[in-house]
């Protein structure tokens, strides 16, 4: 495989252009393209051209480019995105009905969140993650899960880096992280309060495959909401139900998902009808209407 001067192949420079492109840079010029991927203008406009020939890549009108549909089509062929994205919409759409804000579907990508899917009310709260967005994974709930479950390695490398900050609450000291992930395999979920951001509340419970290993991470995303005040008289509208009221159907949800993969879960305890999931030890935490 031709090599460039500074030794690198043309697959992996190709690798660097596809990579510039995100959830918010969808599309870039050339000159946008070089930059991104550390590359001469003149190289990128040759290897985006042959890229657009190839159907990797596609015009647009002012001189942009954007992935395109053959890249796509080719990655849905036999991603397993596709398989674990079939297995978790149905509980997806019924864990939806109940919490009726935001629910999500996750995987480790290195040392961040990759989201596969996402469902959203329309009059759900504020959330920053999107389909095919990353998110670091010490900051979110879903990837708190997918960390304590992750290769003992791949903990410490998180745990001996940076933990930025994203608001207040991140945790960023790596004692804490480390009890964090440690109550995250006792409970088998997370409720991760403002800590990607302020006005969020994020709930997340592990997704397992056949061979019983974590390969997703179930989660919810519901609005932050202040408990009443010792101040507030007790005639105050009672404040809606808590984030821990949605733990049930989020366990729920995913313990179906994971039995669709062949994971060897027990269904004891759950109760699946049209539209909603739930646990029988408790009432169906949506709410009413």
């Amino acid at each position: 495989m031709a090599r460039s001067t500074s030794g690198e192949s043309v697959l992996t420079r190709a690798m660097r252009i596809l990579r510039a492109f995100d959830t918010a840079s969808a599309s870039l010029t050339v000159s946008e393209i070089a930059r991104h991927a550390g590359l001469p203008v003149a190289t990128a406009h040759r290897m985006v051209t042959e890229l657009v020939e190839l159907g990797a890549l596609e015009r647009e009108p002012g001189k942009r480019v954007r992935i395109g549909y053959q890249l796509w089509e080719l990655a849905s062929r036999s991603s397993p995105a596709r398989d674990l994205s079939r297995a978790a919409l149905p509980f997806m759409e019924d864990l939806q009905a109940v919490v009726r804000e935001h629910t999500q579907l996750g995987v480790l990508e290195g040392t961040d969140v990759l989201y596969l899917e996402r469902l959203s009310d329309r009059n759900a709260g504020r959330n920053v993650a999107e389909i095919a967005g990353r998110l670091p994974v010490h900051a979110t709930s879903t990837g708190l899960v997918l960390l304590a479950h992750s290769p003992p390695e791949l903990q410490e490398r998180v745990l001996g880096g940076e933990l930025p900050a994203h608001t207040r609450q991140t945790i960023t000291d790596p004692a804490r992280l480390r009890r964090t992930l440690a109550a995250v395999r006792r409970d088998g979920y997370v409720i991760a309060s403002q800590m990607i951001d302020p006005a969020a509340v994020g709930l997340a419970a592990p997704v397992r495959d056949r061979g019983n290993r974590v390969v997703a991470a179930l989660s919810v995303v519901v609005p932050f909401r202040r408990d009443r005040g010792p101040g507030e008289p007790s005639s105050a509208p009672d404040p809606e139900p808590g984030p821990h009221a949605h733990i049930p159907v989020l366990l729920a949800a995913a313990r179906g998902i994971s039995r669709t993969m062949g994971a060897p879960v027990s269904g004891e305890g759950v109760i699946h009808t049209r539209g909603h999931l739930w646990s029988s030890t408790q009432p169906p935490p949506g709410r009413d209407g």
